[in-house]
């Protein structure tokens, strides 16, 4: 029985096309310069695509370790009166309670004021607190480093310290620092700021210089007693079930009490941060991608040299019956390959580097004596990373869909070479 060859050429071009896609990435005619330019486009591709991944990933890591070092501190959302404070609290709390996806309320004093050493003196925001109810809707139990903040007891006037604030005023626990706040008192003497004495029971550290430098603890009755407000809290802060969510759980539970307030949650305390943070990483993808597409396009050489080296073979496998479509095909292949490749490589070498981010640079810290992020320039003093699967996925496909492109013009070329014009002067 005969087999028709027709028939053996339309199940056979596949795997033709991708034996010569393959085989041309190096190149067998002696000619190492067009294997040396396909190793170069592989090596410029990689290292784009592994600089996309690393700085994309540094990003995702700041956000993340911002937003919870934010959180640490503060809590995902606080309810405090429109006009004035928020009388009657403790039926607010409850009230807030009775929404499934509120975990813990608190409630607080926000003011000012000025902290005293000796000759030491800073300014800072104060906040009264309950302590047992406090380390429920925040972080701040996990971050002190001396003391407890459970150890702010009511009329005993004790104060928990930020790192940063406790070395600025020299304190320790057992100190004793003077608080004025901007509140005066009128006597003969004319007005005087309101002054009262109080103890080092604590000393925290967020890690975030902002925190660590600019807010100091008391206890909530301390805060009242300090700031004459009576039995009128600035307002309650909450813990919800899923922090996503602050902004609509935080209206239902206003809606819930009735009357004006102002309400708030973490992604509008912080905006600002977030936002530069997101258009940040959208702009290095952008610029970034450029370096991809330079080195994606570093492929249109190598094929139109591997054409012109090829262009023999080419006119012999027309001759054989390889059609346009084929010829094109191979090198469409070749160069979809030599970007594959490369791709592949730079994401091994970006998750590599990603993953081991924070231990490089403290190397290099220790080996150029030098600190890359100061504490009190940025918010935070490490570099962290966190790789996303989805960023890996966008950097890939995007950098094979340059691959691609790059590869239509060269293949074309290789497709319109004419059999009779290549092999004149063989």
């Amino acid at each position: 029985m005969t087999t028709n060859p027709r028939h053996e050429r339309i199940r056979g071009p596949a795997r033709f096309e991708t034996f010569l896609g393959f085989r041309y990435i190096w190149s067998r005619s002696g000619n190492g310069f067009v294997s040396f330019i396909s190793i170069i486009s592989m090596l410029g591709i990689a290292v784009g695509v592994a600089v996309l991944v690393v700085v994309l990933s540094v990003v995702n890591g700041f956000e993340t370790e911002l937003r919870s070092r934010i959180l640490s501190m503060t809590s995902h959302a606080a309810i405090s009166g429109y006009e004035s404070g928020l009388a009657e609290w403790e039926e607010a709390s409850a009230k807030a309670l009775q929404n499934p996806s509120v975990l813990a309320t608190a409630p607080f004093v926000e003011g000012e004021g000025m902290l005293v050493n000796g000759d030491l003196i800073s300014g800072v925001g104060i906040r009264g607190v309950l302590p047992d109810e406090e380390l429920m809707v925040s972080g701040i139990g996990d971050k002190m480093t001396a003391g407890r903040l459970t150890a702010l007891r009511p009329g005993e006037f004790g104060i928990v310290l930020g790192a940063a604030l406790a070395d600025e005023l020299d304190s320790k626990i057992g100190d004793r620092v003077i608080l004025a706040i901007n509140q005066g008192t009128i006597t003969p003497a004319g007005i005087m700021p309101r002054l009262r004495r109080f103890s080092v029971v604590g000393i925290f550290e967020a890690g975030m210089y902002e925190y660590d430098r600019g807010i100091a603890f008391i206890h909530l009755d301390d805060a009242l007693r300090l700031y004459r407000l009576g039995e009128e809290v600035s307002g309650l802060r909450l813990r919800i079930e899923d922090l996503f969510q602050a902004p609509a759980v935080v209206r239902e539970v206003a809606g819930a009490l009735g009357g004006n307030f102002y309400v708030t949650d973490w992604t509008r305390q912080h905006r600002n941060f977030f936002r530069s943070i997101a258009l940040s990483k959208r702009m290095l993808f952008t610029v970034l991608l450029l370096v991809v597409a330079v080195a994606a396009f570093n492929i249109v050489s190598t094929l139109v040299m591997v054409v012109k080296d090829k262009q023999s073979d080419i006119a012999i496998l027309r001759t054989l019956g390889a059609s346009p479509r084929s010829i094109m095909a191979v090198f469409t292949l070749q160069g979809t390959l030599i970007g594959v490749l490369g791709i592949l490589a730079g994401v091994a070498l970006g998750v590599a580097i990603g993953v081991n981010t924070e231990t490089l640079v403290h190397a290099l810290e220790a080996l150029l004596d030098t600190r890359f992020l100061a504490p009190d320039v940025y918010f935070i003093s490490d570099l962290p990373s966190e790789i996303r699967l989805g960023d890996v996925m966008t950097v890939c496909v995007t950098a094979v869909i340059l691959c691609v492109l790059s590869t239509i013009y060269p293949a074309w070329r290789a497709a319109r070479t004419q059999p009779a014009e290549a092999l004149r002067y063989e």
